[in-house]
């Protein structure tokens, strides 16, 4: 894993971003939420934490009340996602990811979130970030992270082979989906080492992207 030492080159032909953690800074409405919810249900709270980063709100439901008609996850979680979409209180933009954002225009890339398409629009919005061409969120896919079917989905509409993409991930449950759709995976944020990426940043400052020779390809310079 790449995580110090003379920057090195990758090129890539499609850049595949996860958005809560790797773009967006929204830990704290996300735990608010789901600390109310641990609380309703009379779960570990830590227990409950460790568990929904990076899946869809259904998915960690099922998890964690195994046994519980899947309906009343579903409901659950529209429940939550409304409330979510609506509260954007200290919703902010990861470090970079500005930059990040402006660097890959013009060139293939997508927001692959475990976020429904209202919930992406509005935590984007409410950390001033521009949304993506092409995303896949929630309501594209059959199967929450670490599945990677949302990943592979993106690829398929970029037109562009799993193994020339590179993931930007911040959970264990992402950087699995991406590893599991035969991409490379640039894990983001101080945990992400842990999950084992392909390389690690503890921030998107630490990473440039340059247009490539090929106009459809980029290089990504890692530390």
């Amino acid at each position: 894993m790449a995580t110090s030492g003379s920057p090195s080159a990758r090129t890539f032909h499609a850049a595949l971003l996860d958005m809560d953690g790797t773009l967006v800074d929204s830990r704290a409405v996300v735990e608010k939420l789901w600390l109310r919810w641990a609380r309703r249900h009379q779960l570990d709270p830590e227990l409950v934490l460790r568990t929904v980063h990076g899946r869809q709100g259904q998915e960690s439901m099922a998890m964690l009340l195994p046994g519980r008609p899947q309906e009343e996850n579903l409901r659950e979680n529209r429940e939550m996602l409304a409330t979510e979409a609506v509260d954007t209180d200290g919703v902010v933009a990861i470090a970079g990811a500005s930059a990040l954002l402006g660097a890959l225009e013009g060139l293939p890339h997508a927001l692959v979130t475990s976020a429904d398409a209202r919930l992406a629009a509005a935590r984007m919005g409410a950390a001033g970030l521009r949304m993506p061409d092409l995303w896949v969120t929630a309501e594209d896919v059959t199967a929450s992270k670490p599945s990677p079917e949302g990943f592979l989905k993106a690829a398929e509409k970029l037109g562009v082979a799993p193994a020339e993409c590179v993931v930007f991930e911040d959970s264990q449950a992402g950087v699995e989906a991406g590893v599991a759709a035969g991409m490379a995976v640039l894990g983001v944020g101080s945990h992400a080492a842990e999950y084992e990426p392909a390389w690690a940043v503890e921030d998107l400052t630490q990473i440039v992207v340059e247009p490539a020779p090929r106009h459809d390809a980029f290089q990504l310079l890692l530390p």
